[in-house]
């Protein structure tokens, strides 16, 4: 996802925010394509007009500009930077080259490994625990009125078909139970008498009646 959604919906974000997250760096720089330090990894937070070259950067001297680093192929910049313009809560950070860092976008994931209990809330990244995101960008989309909306209309959504799937559930288990209670039908008189017939004891003819005949 990244940095998106309406432009008009959430004020609160610095307006420099959204451009940099979207732009490209360290690609080789148009205006100083003959010089061996044009690669764009600089960003003029006052000026907002694109990736800078260190060339570049000497015409906003009295600006604000702050360097994006790259980790795998992931654009980051330093907490240390960062923090001072803007309000990273909640954004995990990593160190990286011993500098502690934050990516600016999600970087994709196919699915969470085994025994994760926390990720990211809107790309779903593995994340620490005391984490709500994996991003700049996620922050901007997770904590956007249509994200928050959706979000919850979908945890909504799926409460009401658990309580159905439960109900079901529950109202089958009720009637397995009410058969299970069924009294067994009892075993026909006939036999039972034949049974208790077999269990007698043989009856012999007196010792007297035997001698005298």
């Amino acid at each position: 996802m990244g940095a998106g959604g309406p432009d008009d919906e959430d004020n609160r974000w610095p307006p420099w925010l959204k451009p940099l997250l979207k732009e490209s760096f360290f690609v080789q720089c148009k205006l100083h394509a003959d010089s061996h330090k044009s690669e764009c990894n600089m960003y003029c937070l006052d000026c907002m007009n694109g990736a800078l070259c260190s060339i570049c950067l000497n015409y906003h001297k009295d600006h604000h500009a702050i360097q994006i680093r790259r980790s795998s192929y992931h654009d980051v910049i330093r907490v240390s930077e960062i923090q001072k313009v803007l309000d990273i809560t909640g954004v995990q950070t990593y160190v990286i080259n011993s500098a502690r860092v934050v990516f600016l976008n999600e970087r994709p994931q196919p699915r969470p490994g085994k025994g994760v209990t926390n990720t990211c809330e809107v790309c779903e990244r593995s994340l620490l625990d005391s984490f709500r995101f994996c991003s700049l960008g996620c922050k901007i989309v997770g904590t956007s009125k249509t994200f928050q909306k959706r979000k919850k209309h979908s945890t909504t959504d799926l409460a009401s078909d658990s309580e159905d799937s439960q109900s079901s559930s529950s109202h089958g288990q009720g009637k397995r139970k009410f058969q299970s209670f069924t009294p067994p039908t009892p075993p026909p008189t006939a036999n039972y008498r034949t049974a208790r017939r077999r269990k007698g004891i043989p009856h012999r003819a007196p010792m007297g009646v035997i001698m005298g005949y």
